[in-house]
């Protein structure tokens, strides 16, 4: 039987292995009728509170065990949801290997249902969001729209812009664009965006989500091992809805009043920090309860995926979000 005191210190993968068979594999029909997958781990004791782990692209509930775990020990219940078009949840094109959504409201949309009809007949209070990368752009928006539904969250390393190396933004934005034009004139089936790809994972020397011999490994086997939940590159109908996204998410900024901790991975190259700094400068401004000082809490020397980084730059990402949920108990 799992035991949560088993779990203070170092993390054990018999005890990990405990705890996740102790967990709830269920899916719901979300827009559309696409089918959404999620993970649940609910406290045995009286009173708990309760984290919903939003993730990033390509990601799956499946690879969250280390996280899920480590947050329950701390007391929290568990919620993890797999975005429709990748993990475990239904593909809406022939290729599942194809980075697309249809709208990205629909990611909003699923994340809504889930939180009010899944997560909150089980939590005795509002919930704590957790979200990385795209799960950070998807997490905000749903706050925009359901301003008072979460007690506060954190997002790290959140997709609000992309980094687009030497070439100027809006030159990279202008080519999405006039490749989605191209791609509906000449076909109804979404085109890859230039340079994506099948699902096809990269040697670790290649990376620049981890310094992490051991975890990338562990996700990389965990999905060669799982082909139902490999994914590719995205379809520029994806990039272009993500822009979108994102254009919208600044331009409803008003609308948020959840407390927020910005987390930075101060070594990034998979989405822009420029919209990171000017994200939390804005926020701060309308409300001085997020980003204190206006800044996101920067983790030097960190990848993009901080919650899987190595244990001294991860051990700062989790120190920090469960700081900012107690200071919002």
């Amino acid at each position: 039987m799992f035991n949560p005191q088993n779990c203070i210190g170092d993390n054990q993968p018999d005890e990990m292995s405990l705890f996740w068979q102790k967990g709830q594999f269920e899916f719901f029909s979300g827009t559309d009728g696409v089918n959404i997958h999620y993970a649940q781990f609910i406290q045995e004791k009286e009173e708990y509170l309760t984290i919903v782990i939003v993730p990033g692209r390509c990601e799956s509930y499946l690879k969250y065990q280390e996280l899920a775990f480590n947050l329950y020990c701390q007391g929290y219940s568990i919620f993890i949801i797999d975005h429709r078009g990748q993990g475990l949840s239904g593909r809406m094109l022939q290729n599942p290997n194809k980075g697309y959504v249809t709208k990205f409201q629909d990611y909003v949309d699923d994340l809504k249902y889930f939180i009010e009809n899944i997560v909150m007949p089980q939590s005795l209070e509002k919930p704590y969001l957790l979200a990385h990368s795209m799960g950070g752009t998807i997490a905000t928006r749903y706050m925009q729209d359901c301003p008072n539904a979460i007690k506060a969250a954190v997002i790290s390393s959140p997709m609000l812009g992309f980094y687009s190396a030497f070439l100027p933004s809006s030159l990279a934005k202008m080519l999405v664009a006039i490749k989605l034009k191209f791609n509906n004139i000449i076909s109804k089936t979404p085109w890859y965006f230039f340079g994506q790809k099948n699902y096809a994972p990269k040697g670790f020397t290649e990376n620049k989500l981890t310094h992490s011999t051991e975890r990338y490994h562990s996700f990389v086997n965990l999905y060669q091992k799982n082909k139902t939940i490999q994914l590719g590159g995205v379809t520029t109908h994806w990039l272009a809805q993500s822009i979108k996204a994102q254009k919208e998410l600044f331009a409803k900024m008003t609308q948020l009043k959840t407390p927020i901790l910005l987390l930075q991975a101060g070594s990034d190259t998979i989405v822009c920090q420029q919209a990171q700094d000017d994200f939390c400068q804005q926020l701060h401004t309308l409300r001085p309860q997020s980003c204190p000082n206006g800044l996101p809490i920067r983790i030097d020397n960190a990848f993009h995926e901080l919650f899987f980084e190595t244990n001294e730059l991860r051990n700062k990402a989790i120190t920090q979000s469960l700081a900012w949920f107690k200071q919002h108990n």
